[in-house]
C-alpha cells in the first residue's frame, strides 16, 4: 500500500481541497489497515510518496500545477517499482485521480513485459487533455495521460501511454464535457454508465468485454474514484459528489465481474475526503469492501 497525498490537480487552497490530499491519512488513522487484513488482505504498507506542497492555488487555465505534478508522478513510479518489486499487488490510496497515471507506469515499468488493462471507475471521464479542459484541472486529466493522450510533460511523467485503449474502460462516467465526450466517443475505450450497470444486461456486458480483454492482457488495475458512487444514495465523504451515480452495490459486482475474469494487480482509491461533512463511515466502509471485492472478489 502507497500513498499519494496530493490534491494538486485542481487545487483551491481551502480546508475542502485539502481534505482530499489529507485521505490517506485520514484512512489509516480510520484503521484501513487492519480492517483489510481483517477481511484476509495481508497488507504491507510502505507509507506516503512524499509531495510538497500537497496542493496549490493556480490560476492556469490549461493544466493546473503541471510541473509539480511532472516531477511527483516519477517518483511515484519510481516507488510503486521498488514497492512490488517482490510480484506483490499494488494498493494506491489518493489524493486525486493522477496518482492512477503513477500507479499504471510503475506497474508496466516493474515487468515490461506486462500487458494491462485498467478500468476506471468515475463519474467524471478524466479524458480531457489541455486543449478541452474548460478548467485546467488535471485531475480530469490522468485517464487520457496513461492512454498517451495531452501533453508531453505529462504523457512522459507516467510513461504513457501505458495500456492500449481498446483494453480500457470508464464505468460510470455521466458528467463530461462536450470536447471529452467526442474524443471518448471516437476512441476504443469501452464504457458502461451507471443505469447500464444497475441491469442485469449492462453487468453481462462488463463481464463479455472483460472476458474479450482478457485474452490479449496479463492483469488489471481497477482506479476507483469514490464520487462514482451515486449521492442519492448517501451523503458520501468526496470532493465532487454527484447524483444518479452507481449504488454501492452495483459498483462491488461490477469490480467482482471484473476481478473474476482478469488478474487484479493493482487497485486505487481516490477522492474521498473527509473534510466535506458526508458520512465517514458509510465511505470508510465503502473503501474497505471496495479494496476487499478487487483483490479477493470478496
Amino acid at each position: 500500500m502507497i500513498g499519494v497525498p496530493t490534491a494538486l490537480g485542481g487545487a483551491l487552497p481551502d480546508d475542502r481541497h485539502r481534505g482530499m490530499a489529507e485521505a490517506p491519512g485520514d484512512l489509516r488513522r480510520l484503521g484501513l489497515v487492519d480492517a483489510l487484513r481483517s477481511r484476509g488482505l495481508p497488507v504491507r504498507d510502505d507509507g506516503d510518496l512524499p509531495i510538497s506542497p500537497g496542493i496549490r492555488a493556480d490560476p492556469d487555465r490549461s493544466a493546473k500545477n503541471r510541473s509539480l505534478i511532472a516531477e511527483f508522478l516519477p517518483r511515484e513510479v519510481a516507488m510503486v517499482v521498488g514497492s512490488v518489486a517482490a510480484g506483490e499487488r499494488l494498493l494506491i490510496l489518493g489524493g486525486d485521480c493522477c496518482a492512477h497515471a503513477g500507479a499504471m507506469a510503475g506497474l508496466r515499468r516493474s515487468r515490461p513485459d506486462r500487458r494491462l488493462a485498467i478500468a476506471w471507475f468515475d463519474a467524471h471521464g478524466d479524458f480531457n487533455t489541455p486543449d478541452t479542459t474548460p478548467s485546467g484541472h488535471v485531475w480530469g486529466m490522468p485517464f487520457a495521460m496513461l492512454c498517451g493522450r495531452g501533453p508531453s510533460d505529462l504523457v512522459d511523467a507516467c510513461d504513457g501511454p501505458t495500456v492500449e485503449e481498446r483494453h480500457a474502460a470508464l464505468l460510470g462516467g455521466q458528467v463530461l464535457d462536450e470536447p471529452e465526450s467526442r474524443m471518448l466517443a471516437a476512441s476504443s475505450v469501452a464504457q458502461f454508465g451507471a443505469g447500464m450497470l444497475a441491469t442485469a444486461g449492462g453487468m453481462a456486458a462488463l463481464g463479455a468485454w472483460a472476458a474479450t480483454v482478457a485474452l490479449g492482457v496479463d492483469g488489471l488495475y481497477i482506479a476507483i474514484d469514490h464520487d462514482v458512487l451515486d449521492a442519492d444514495d448517501a451523503p458520501w465523504a468526496v470532493t465532487m459528489p454527484e447524483a444518479h451515480g452507481l449504488s454501492l452495490d452495483a459498483a462491488l459486482e461490477a469490480v467482482r465481474t471484473l476481478a473474476a475474469r482478469i488478474p487484479v494487480v493493482g487497485y486505487g482509491a481516490t477522492a474521498m475526503n473527509f473534510a466535506t461533512g458526508g458520512d465517514v463511515a458509510r465511505t470508510f466502509d465503502a473503501a474497505t469492501r471496495l479494496a476487499t471485492a478487487a483483490f479477493s472478489g470478496a
